[in-house]
């Protein structure tokens, strides 16, 4: 089994640690990771700005970048979503077959679904509340969503049950978004501002010493918006990745 890690420009650029405890990781786990060079964006902002056009060779490269591999693995949910979700569409109008996107898997999902891990993994004594993004929830179902009458389960929360010493909390309106949405948050300023600081004040009533998610764009802006009300009273964000490569 041969693994493409992907790894989001935002992520590079912003959240080096995510990515490179992505690799970390996995290699622990005995996975054959190869990061390969020359990576982009996966095209979404564009796409989602209605610049399909603008996006398509980013599309192309990464298909061919990532063709070869048995799976192609990243650290961003809404990264992920948009691979498996909007490529097939997107090279098909251009007379493309998409060859990644039904391989394509947020990390989360690989490490449970796939490697399947069973012993403890990684140390993190502290109480943490969970964050469970709209793309992750929704699209790529890493947990049930709250409006849907079915067996509740998460996948995120099982996967940090093999950490040792760590208090996993979920707030209130465990899934509501958390205001972010990429370009919502350019075009709505005022209310994305206010959905972020309503759910990080959420997450701080569990009494969480840190909040943990696996889409860094989330975490982003719930403390970009905490930060700016001056609100985050010492609680810190960590991508699930990094708590789970922790003290390996």
């Amino acid at each position: 089994m041969k693994v493409g890690l992907f790894i989001p420009c935002y992520v590079d650029v912003v959240f080096p640690q995510v990515g490179m405890a992505c690799y970390r990781l996995l290699r622990h786990l005995g996975v054959d990771v190869v990061y390969p060079q020359g990576q982009t964006c996966c095209g979404q902002p564009m796409a989602n700005a209605g610049f399909q056009t603008e996006a398509l060779p980013l599309a192309e490269k990464n298909d061919d970048m990532f063709a070869g591999f048995d799976y192609v693995v990243a650290p961003s949910v809404s990264c992920t979503a948009f691979i498996r979700v909007n490529y097939p569409g997107l090279l098909k109008e251009a007379g493309h077959e998409c060859r990644i996107a039904s391989h394509t898997m947020d990390i989360v999902e690989f490490l449970h679904d796939v490697v399947k891990p069973k012993g403890p993994l990684g140390k993190f004594p502290y109480k943490v509340s969970l964050h469970n993004s709209c793309h992750g929830v929704r699209e790529l179902g890493l947990s049930s969503p709250s409006e849907i009458v079915e067996p509740k389960f998460n996948k995120i929360k099982d996967l940090l049950s093999l950490v040792e010493g760590i208090e996993v909390v979920e707030p209130e309106r465990a899934d509501e978004c958390c205001g972010f949405g990429g370009m919502f948050s350019i075009e709505e300023v005022a209310v994305s501002k206010q959905m972020g600081l309503n759910k990080f004040e959420r997450h701080k009533a569990t009494g969480a010493r840190f909040i943990t998610g696996a889409d860094c764009s989330c975490l982003m802006h719930m403390a970009g918006v905490a930060a700016k009300e001056k609100a985050t009273d010492g609680i810190e964000f960590r991508h699930v990745v990094e708590i789970l490569a922790s003290g390996l």
